[in-house]
């Protein structure tokens, strides 16, 4: 459907290559670009085109074509304008959400692009002379509307012009004041202070006085005095209806119409709408009242396109619609959210064809002997915070909650539920994360309680901690992190488990190490690893029951019979999964000496093992992707809630008034501002929950998702990660209008705390080894590090471009204490600047000071064991002399291999 290129605009040559913004001004009938300098200075008289370019983390960029409509714009223009905008959507392939935009009644995506505000020019916008400001200065008065975008609307400089439920600016030579009326919130206050900045900066050069009136309270100021006398003295406002939330359209009443190619309507019948409604070979109006859409179906022509367009356009007219009524053009599979949110059915989230595609492209090249690589995945292994701290797991067993003893605490059942304690040195203190662990077969009532009890220790811990809900498959990343080691094993142990399936006659799957068990092995690397035991097809009428349906090429597995053990390697499986395969052997039970056998090479004593062969999956499981995160704001009103998205979000519309979900797609997180009527975290985790039933089917959700719980002021980094985040912000007192008060008068909070670098991570795949905690046990874990020892993430500017684009894994400074992320420690005091983002520490990091043992003493099963070192760089230890007689290289060779081959090399030795 694209067009050639003699068919596009010259204008559009070259559009949407680069992310960000272009805009283009129809002048003569002609398309004029605009410079960044003018990007959202809009003169009444004219139409324009604007196009939002997004690089998403997976996939094409993103494309939004806007075309707005001044209100002085003539017909023609116009005209053209909506012309234009899909002459430069079929360019980029018909893969653009097209909006119209009225002025005045610009959508909140729209004005999401030009924040503060936008405030209309009045005239028409020359090229050849520019926009020029008049010397004299012109009295004007600012309508603002919005609690998270602004819109800005010029009224007359009147008395009657206020009233009790909105803001105004009143812009004078001299001083600008702002009016809120007593029925605005604190929000719209907020961001009408934000539009008084940018008119104080643009206007005045920034020095003019700002005074702030508040509707009904005088108390003989001065500045009141000043306000009401440039309106000829004081006189009430006349009283309005009764303030509420703005009506909602009836959703009983939408209407879903064919558009024919001869531009008429043909309603559709039925009660309810579904995605089958909708014909690949057609037009449709789907007519939501305050909101219009067109769906244009994949397969239809640009005339008909056009055709369609042209005929909503003009049907609006003839309607006599309001100019506050939104219009929105999409093409088929590029549906947004809202529109979707119309239909009782809509399929899941589609495979996504560009990586399909890229896949493929691949394997062919590959096929024909070229030597192609494969785009590296988006890398998802990192953590935020310090993985290094203190583990505490509790069991739920009816009432009561059992401590499991440290030395078990990494085996969880999947009958039972569990409170997560961890605790791990943050900035400066202590900091607490809390998790409620679901095992996937565990009953109801365990899954209240547990929820119960970790509200209850939450709530008796120090400090503001981070609650989560997570449910056995879907645990988030940093779970995994946390534990480093994690083995799920089948049945449970809790009392109202074995009560439940001795009720209901259900086989009892508890692991015994008598019996036959199949050990699925996953992960990312050794600081993050899982042994999941697989289900079995059984068929007790005949006594049956196998394993082999449970195997997959793409992964590794340890098989248990109480008499033999076997490793199974899929050929589809990576070096790291192998890696992973002989460290969870050895945690699962050292004493096992397993058989190795490789896929399609098994012995029949395997198959018989498995209780016979049978047909497994054995193509490569499609990850989900990495979508980009999108924020929304909780609208509560008469005892029910909604929520509305927030567009190009950023920390500033982490409003304190406010309760906001930021949806990851992997995980969720329920903010809560400190001036929020939600107060607690039970109420919080339940507004969630209402969230994923609300929103899954539409944004593509499992209802299983995990959900995180934070508070203001206590946000972790793995949640400030998606933002550019200025921690001085976060400690500023007062509602938001106070704050930005405060900030607009100069008189800034604690605002000489740095900005965290948002987007670099703490991974101890990324932390130079030899300077870890001495205390990381053989199984993984480590215990809670000293002050003098604890690990702390670096802050400083960000220097990615794009807010949501994959964070680079960089490794972090170690034992705060200094701004240099040194405290003394003499591993810390021999690193030169340079080193300080090394992956890989060779041994000359170390100073002549550092203790040298003889290999004996280090190998693993050693009669006489070096106890105070870092176990997982046991070869660090070695003197220069004995390391190269054992490894047969230098060092410097050593760790420029990959780490799966020193892990080997080091397996070799009895190092590892």
């Amino acid at each position: 459907m694209a067009l050639v290129s003699k068919d596009i605009d010259s204008a559009f040559h070259g559009a949407g290559a680069k992310p960000g913004l272009e805009i283009w001004c129809v002048e003569n009938l002609r398309l004029v670009p605009l410079p960044k300098s003018l990007h959202g200075k809009f003169h009444s008289g004219n139409a324009y085109i604007v196009l939002n370019t997004l690089l998403l983390k997976n996939g094409p960029p993103q494309h939004d074509i806007h075309y707005w409509l001044g209100k002085d714009a003539n017909q023609m223009e116009s005209t053209l304008a909506s012309d234009k905008a899909l002459e430069l959507d079929t360019a980029l392939g018909s893969c653009t959400v097209q909006y119209r935009e009225v002025q005045g009644q610009e959508t909140e995506k729209f004005l999401s692009y030009f924040k503060p505000c936008i405030i209309p020019i009045e005239g028409v916008y020359s090229s050849q002379l520019g926009h020029l400001d008049s010397n004299s200065y012109k009295v004007s008065m600012l309508k603002c509307k919005g609690d998270h975008v602004v819109s800005v609307k010029e009224v007359p400089f009147s008395r009657s012009s206020l009233n009790h439920n909105d803001v105004f600016i009143l812009d004078t030579a001299s001083k600008i004041f702002l009016f809120s009326g007593c029925n605005s919130s604190i929000q719209e206050r907020a961001k009408a202070l934000e539009v008084v900045q940018y008119v104080k900066e643009n206007k005045h050069g920034g020095k003019c006085e700002v005074a702030t009136i508040e509707d009904g309270k005088f108390v003989g100021d001065s500045d009141v005095g000043e306000f009401w006398s440039l309106f000829g003295g004081y006189a009430p406002i006349p009283r309005d209806l009764p303030f509420g939330v703005q009506k909602e359209y009836d959703t009983s009443s939408v209407q879903l119409s064919w558009i024919t190619t001869q531009g008429k309507l043909c309603p559709k019948e039925g009660n309810s709408l579904n995605k089958e409604m909708l014909d690949s070979n057609k037009c449709y109006m789907l007519d939501c009242g305050a909101e219009i859409f067109v769906w244009m179906g994949r397969n239809t022509s640009i005339t008909e396109r056009k055709t369609s367009i042209s005929f909503i356009e003009d049907f609006l007219r003839n309607q006599g619609r309001s100019t506050a009524t939104h219009l929105t053009f999409l093409t088929e599979g590029l549906e947004t959210s809202i529109f979707k949110s119309f239909f009782e059915s809509w399929p899941q989230v589609e495979p996504n064809l560009y990586e399909e595609g890229r896949e493929k492209v691949a394997a062919i090249f590959k096929h024909q002997g070229y030597d192609v690589k494969e785009l590296p995945e988006a890398e998802d292994c990192q953590s935020y915070i310090n993985c290094q701290g203190k583990l505490k797991v509790w069991r739920v067993d009816g009432d009561e909650l059992i401590l499991v003893p440290a030395q078990e605490q990494i085996k969880l059942f999947s009958g039972d539920c569990y409170v997560v304690q961890y605790t791990y040195a943050g900035d400066g203190r202590d900091e607490n994360l809390f998790y409620a662990w679901l095992g996937r077969a565990s009953v109801l009532e365990d899954r209240a309680d547990v929820i119960t009890h970790m509200n209850a220790i939450a709530d008796s811990s120090k400090g503001d901690p981070v609650l989560a809900r997570v449910i056995q498959d879907k645990e988030p990343l940093q779970l995994f992190l946390i534990f480093q080691t994690i083995i799920i094993l089948k049945g449970g142990l809790s009392k109202r488990y074995k009560r439940f399936i001795a009720e209901n006659g259900i086989l009892d799957e508890t692991y015994d190490e008598g019996k036959t068990s199949l050990f699925r092995v996953q992960g990312t690397s050794p600081s993050s690893m899982q042994a999941i035991q697989v289900d079995q097809d059984c068929e007790l009428k005949v006594n049956w029951c196998r394993f082999s349906s449970s195997l997959n090429s793409y992964y590794c597995y340890i098989l248990q019979t109480g008499r033999s053990t076997f490793t199974w390697i899929g050929n589809l499986s990576s070096t790291i999964d192998h890696d992973l395969l002989d460290r969870m052997l050895e945690l699962i039970n050292p004493t096992w000496q397993p058989m190795s056998v490789r896929e399609g090479s098994e012995p029949d004593v395997f198959w018989e093992a498995l209780g016979g062969k049978t047909e497994y999956p054995r193509e490569k499981e499609i990850k989900q992707h990495n979508e980009d995160p999108h924020l929304f704001a909780f609208i509560f009103a008469d005892g029910d809630f909604k929520v509305k998205e927030i567009y190009n979000f950023t920390q500033d519309d982490l409003t304190t008034e406010d309760v906001l979900i930021l949806n990851c797609h992997k995980e969720i997180y329920v903010w809560i501002g400190c001036h929020a009527n939600v107060k607690s975290k039970q109420q919080a985790l339940t507004l969630g929950l209402n969230f994923l039933e609300n929103v899954h089917h539409i944004e593509g959700l499992s209802l299983e998702t995990p959900i995180y719980v934070v508070t203001e002021g206590k946000e972790p980094p793995f949640f400030t990660c998606f933002f550019e985040w200025d921690s001085s912000k976060a400690n500023m007192l007062g509602n938001s209008f106070e704050r930005k008060l405060a900030i607009l008068k100069g008189k800034k909070q604690n605002l000489e705390v740095p900005i965290i670098n948002s987007w670099k991570a703490f991974s101890r795949e990324t932390t130079p080894d030899n300077l870890r905690s001495n205390s990381v046990s053989s199984n993984g874990r480590g215990s809670i590090l000293s002050s003098a020892s604890s690990v702390s993430g670096s802050k400083s500017k960000s220097a990615n471009s794009h807010l949501f684009s994959s964070p680079t894994l960089i490794a972090r400074k170690l034992f705060p204490g200094s701004p240099d992320g040194s405290a003394g420690s003499p591993e810390a005091e021999a690193r030169s600047p340079q080193d300080a983002n090394l992956v890989q520490v060779d041994r000359s990091n170390f100073t002549e000071n550092s203790l040298i043992y003889p290999y004996a003493r280090l190998i693993v099963g050693s009669s006489d064991p070096v106890t105070d070192i870092d176990v997982s760089r046991r070869e660090a230890y070695l003197s220069d002399e004995e390391f190269q007689e054992k490894f047969g290289m230098m060092r410097k060779a050593f760790y420029g291999l990959a780490k799966w081959r020193q892990n080997k090399l080091k397996m070799s030795l009895q190092l590892f």
